[in-house]
């Protein structure tokens, strides 16, 4: 990341709003898959993650840029968990529903902590 490139306040503030939209949309996600009993649908997850990759480009070089990267990779990541576990719903409800219980909770995790950093205007780790 480039500290020397900014952004016009509108660009910067452009951006700040696509970051809350996208954190608002992985939260209410994420809530819901540590909630039992609740089910947000994937496609608000998929809206984000797309929502993210088109934008990441705008944020090139900035503090923002981070952001956009951290919450594409907690979607990767999550993706891959909860593919990787998937056989443990078959052994046993207890092993699956324990695996995606924890992954749920870290994802959760990933997006309060992006938030209040954006919020913050702090970079996320790389």
């Amino acid at each position: 990341m480039d500290p020397q490139v900014f952004l016009s306040p509108e660009r910067e503030r452009g951006l700040l709003n696509v970051g809350h939209i996208s954190y608002l949309l992985h939260t209410v996600v994420a809530v819901a898959a540590v909630l039992p009993g609740t089910q947000a649908s994937v496609l608000l997850l998929v809206a984000a993650f797309i929502l993210d990759l088109v934008k990441r480009g705008e944020a090139r070089g900035t503090w923002q840029e981070t952001h956009f990267s951290w919450r594409i990779r907690t979607v990767i990541w999550a993706a891959a968990l909860y593919a990787l576990t998937a056989p443990l719903w078959l052994l046993l409800l207890a092993p699956g529903w324990v695996a995606w219980g924890l992954i749920s909770i870290w994802f959760l995790y990933r997006v309060v902590r992006g938030w209040m950093n954006l919020n913050s205007r702090i970079a996320m780790p790389t």
